[in-house]
């Protein structure tokens, strides 16, 4: 649980608040700053005043959002004001720049009146490329939205509004294939008649909901004809002539209830009461109407989704809002449009029936997620929703005709899983080159679920021919109990094996003249590193990969008795690779060589540079010590800056220096 104390800290620590502005062209000699500032800047100017469009190609317009409150209606905390709201609209920020590479400039305004924040927005419409309105209080919000939407030539987009409609109403579609139910047929329960709730109705209109089978419920109860309410005009559109009343009744033979109000206003009774297989939204935070294990106790056929992080199926509007945003930025859309909006429910529902990657699992401390009743929309951490939903967002836009540019949409599909990150595409490259010339990869520890797990993805995306070694009973329980499908994979036992004499004899060929008897290498065959890294030799595979639950030495080992070096290199060595979001750095030698000698470094740092080049890396090579260039004369330091030399003399291409220093590498 967050406490006061670290959540005041946090947003005080350092750099006060969550947000920066940094400069994204060089500012450093007085070239830059001529460039940047007078008189240099005068050039792009008048490229925008003769067109304006050019404002797009010179400036910082196309990827920035004005996130704009008033604070009338901040999270749970009611009309705190403007200022208060601020951390919220910082913390905006921060979403938009992780998600979806967005800068965000927060806009509070210290007004309650709806055309000061129209004619604010209005003026301020050169800045932005979009304009995301947060945490404004209906009906105001709605009103503020539809004028400005006449008005701006920019994407506008109220997220309390929108987020939650878009969000939910994905896992509404899965939901319903999960039951096979028809959305034209489907009778709604709406509990909240403010900005979400109305926007959930509208866009489940827009999915097909008839507007016959809504009924919406404000605090009064059921909104309906004769309740003596004058209802606004955004209300008026879901009035209904009928006798239900309450919300007790109208959950009878309801077969969707969507929550946007406020906690455990839905008891089991109501639960009990609804349709078969019913599907539940209770989204009211941070408590929804009803918890989930309540409304699972109520009955085993209902569906449910709420805010929270903690239960499965939780509708987060940073699935939404950040990617949205990218689509209709990358195509300088001036609007975002219903059809774009269906666009977004329609990736991230598909997006939920894709395997999930281990990584997103492990992010939220489980073994594996698959499209089910408890898992019908991806998880904010999958970083595959920025290329699925932005792609989708931005065709919606092109196809709509407000969009001011047309893009390559395969180009733009590789374009966003670049700014994933430097390590994503690293990752990114690997896979497609795999998937180019699938290999024949051999996991020696078939029976941990986590390899099972991966060799399941590398099957379902074609990126490798995946073999386990293990016993096939075993591997078969274990892939049973954690829902792995085995289809295509190869499982082999070096035990039944019709291969293991044969590599048994081979394995004392290559060890007799170093201890090894044949009764030796016929009980080490069956050891699966030793099998697999033998398959290997033999040109039975073309991978071994292992140590995930083996220590390293015992992985090494092997490998070092059975794979003879390649034609020039004289020493083994190790490498681990670390990747960062913008970084990837590559260590080499800290597993197998103790005490190399100058030549030895040298090869180890030649050799470290060519896996480098195999990652589209350009190397740039530290030779490290505890020296900066002299600075400390002992034969290991001088060690070092002899086999700097010696790089230099054998791979003069390649940019290398030492010895130094970590921090001065």
């Amino acid at each position: 649980m967050i406490t006061k104390q670290q959540a005041l800290e946090f947003h005080s620590r350092g750099r006060r608040g969550k947000i920066e502005v940094t400069p994204t062209k060089p500012c450093s000699t007085q070239i830059d700053l001529s460039l940047a500032y007078t008189p240099g800047v005068a050039e792009p100017c008048m490229e925008i005043y003769h067109n304006p469009e050019d404002i797009y190609k010179y400036t910082a317009k196309s990827n920035l959002v004005a996130v704009v409150t008033n604070g009338s209606a901040v999270l749970g905390l009611g009309n705190i004001g403007a200022a208060a709201g601020k951390p919220v609209m910082e913390g905006k920020g921060v979403l938009f720049k992780r998600f979806a590479d967005i800068d965000v400039f927060d806009i509070e305004l210290d007004t309650q009146d709806p055309d000061e924040i129209i004619r604010t927005c209005q003026l301020m419409e050169p800045t932005f490329g979009g304009i995301n309105l947060e945490d404004i209080k209906g009906p105001e919000c709605f009103y503020i939205e539809e004028e400005l939407k006449k008005t701006l030539s920019i994407p506008v987009f109220h997220d309390d509004q929108h987020g939650t409609a878009i969000i939910s109403a994905a896992a509404l579609v899965n939901a319903l294939e999960i039951v096979k139910k028809d959305i034209k047929k489907i009778r709604v329960v709406y509990s909240g008649a403010g900005a979400a709730g109305i926007a959930c109705a509208k866009l489940y209109l827009s999915l097909g909901v008839a507007p016959e089978n809504i009924l919406m419920v404000d605090s009064k109860g059921v909104m309906y004809e004769g309740r003596g309410d004058t209802f606004n005009k955004y209300k008026q559109e879901f009035v209904r002539k009928t006798d239900i009343h309450t919300l007790e009744e109208a959950m009878v033979d309801a077969d969707v209830f969507v929550g946007v109000s406020v906690k455990d206003i839905v008891t089991q009774k109501m639960v009990k009461s609804m349709a078969k297989d019913p599907i539940i939204l209770a989204m009211a935070n941070p408590d929804p109407e009803i918890m989930y294990p309540d409304a699972l106790a109520a009955r085993k056929d209902v569906i449910v989704a709420t805010g929270r992080s903690d239960f499965p199926n939780q509708v987060n509007n940073v699935l939404g809002f950040p990617f949205i945003f990218r689509g209709a930025l990358d195509v300088c859309a001036k609007s975002i449009n219903e059809e774009m909006k269906i666009a977004a429910v329609n990736a991230l529902a598909s997006l939920a029936k894709e395997d999930v990657p281990q990584e997103v699992a492990e992010a939220y401390g489980v073994e594996h997620f698959k499209f089910g009743r408890e898992y019908l929309i991806p998880k904010p951490f999958d970083p595959r929703i920025l290329v699925w939903e932005s792609v989708a967002v931005a065709k919606a836009a092109m196809e709509t005709g407000v969009a001011r540019i047309d893009i390559d949409l395969d180009a733009y599909r590789e374009e966003l899983k670049n700014k994933i990150g430097k390590g994503r595409t690293i990752m990114r490259v690997m896979i497609e080159k795999a998937k180019l010339n699938p290999k024949r990869i051999v996991f020696p520890e078939g029976d941990s679920k986590r390899i099972l797990r991966a060799a399941q993805i590398i099957k379902a995306q074609k990126i490798a021919h995946p073999i386990v070694i293990g016993k096939r009973k075993v591997i078969e329980v274990l892939a049973e109990k954690h829902d792995i499908d085995l289809d295509g994979i190869e499982i082999v036992n070096p035990a039944k094996s019709d291969k293991t004499n044969e590599y048994a004899q081979k394995l004392f060929d290559k060890r007799y003249r170093k201890g090894m008897t044949q009764e030796k290498a016929a009980s080490k065959i069956k050891d699966p590193i030793y099998f697999g890294l033998m398959m290997l030799e033999s040109g039975d595979c073309d991978t071994v990969l292992s140590g995930v639950t083996s220590d390293y030495h015992t992985t090494v080992r092997p490998a070092l008795e059975i794979i003879d070096l390649e034609e020039g290199v004289s020493r083994v060595s190790g490498l681990f690779a670390m990747i960062a979001k913008d970084k990837v750095y590559m260590f080499a030698d800290t597993t197998v060589n103790i005490d190399p000698t100058a030549e030895e470094l040298a090869e180890i740092a030649i050799e470290s540079a060519k896996v480098a080049e195999r990652f589209n890396i350009e190397p740039r090579v530290a030779m490290l010590s505890f020296s900066n260039f002299g600075s400390a004369l002992y034969p290991q330091s001088l060690k070092v800056a002899k086999a700097v030399a010696i790089v230099k003399e054998k791979a003069p291409h390649l940019i290398v220096e030492g010895e130094m220093q970590a921090d001065t590498a």
